[in-house]
């Protein structure tokens, strides 16, 4: 298998040199780009894995660019570094479609995890997602194209969007945990207090929909997120 391609998008030349080749040593074909302009033209030129991409750069910040990017491939895995830790530009980076985040200086070892839990997650969802649409929970059966919770074959009750994707997302990670953060950014693309009060709401009215089977239950694992458990 060929080694996974990452573009690194990073202003700093003697960091950005560094980062590249402990990437490299990890069996990670770099490409680094000096600016976001830069960092565009290689990303349109070639076939990327994932994009890292400094927040703070010349030419074209690394929101500015992840916005360029994702209007060409919106499923491609996005990583910010930064030297700030202001909340703002966290919220921001997810809002633009950000996978995961940074802080400089970091360990380049939980860089290194989160890159292969980032790329493992990706395979996963577009393996699952893309080809899977009928899922039995328990009892039910859900067509997430149709958008369609029935029980022992009755009436189907209509999932609204946000119902059916949570749903699907927790089928898919069944008897798993499906992270709070990852379900936030995929569905409401973004990480903050009040999507999560709107997820957990979502949750609870999935919980009812499903309380006719009692084998069938989420749980809320406390700060890491939910498990759709079928005994």
């Amino acid at each position: 298998m060929s080694n996974k391609k990452i573009l690194l998008v990073e202003d700093d030349p003697n960091f950005g040199t560094v980062l590249k080749d402990y990437l490299a040593l990890n069996d990670y074909d770099v490409t680094h780009a000096k600016d976001g302009l830069d960092g565009l033209i290689s990303f349109k030129n070639d076939d990327f894995d994932i994009c890292i991409l400094d927040v703070m750069m010349p030419k074209k910040d690394g929101f500015s660019l992840a916005k360029d990017i994702r209007t060409v491939n919106k499923d491609i895995p996005l990583f910010f570094l930064t030297a700030k830790s202001m909340k703002e530009d966290v919220l921001k980076g997810y809002q633009v479609g950000a996978d995961d985040y940074l802080n400089k200086p970091f360990d380049s070892e939980v860089l290194l995890y989160k890159i292969k839990a980032i790329l493992q997650r990706k395979e996963k969802d577009s393996s699952n997602e893309d080809n899977q649409f009928e899922f039995t929970i328990g009892d039910f059966h859900l067509n997430s194209k149709l958008r369609h919770l029935s029980h022992k074959g009755g009436e189907p009750r209509k999932l609204s969007p946000k119902e059916n994707k949570l749903l699907k997302l927790l089928a898919i990670y069944k008897n798993d945990l499906l992270p709070r953060e990852m379900a936030l950014t995929k569905i409401w693309r973004d990480d903050n207090y009040f999507t999560s009060r709107s997820m957990d709401v979502y949750i609870a009215k999935l919980r009812k929909y499903l309380k006719p089977d009692e084998k069938v239950q989420i749980i809320n694992i406390h700060g890491e997120g939910f498990r759709l458990v079928e005994e």
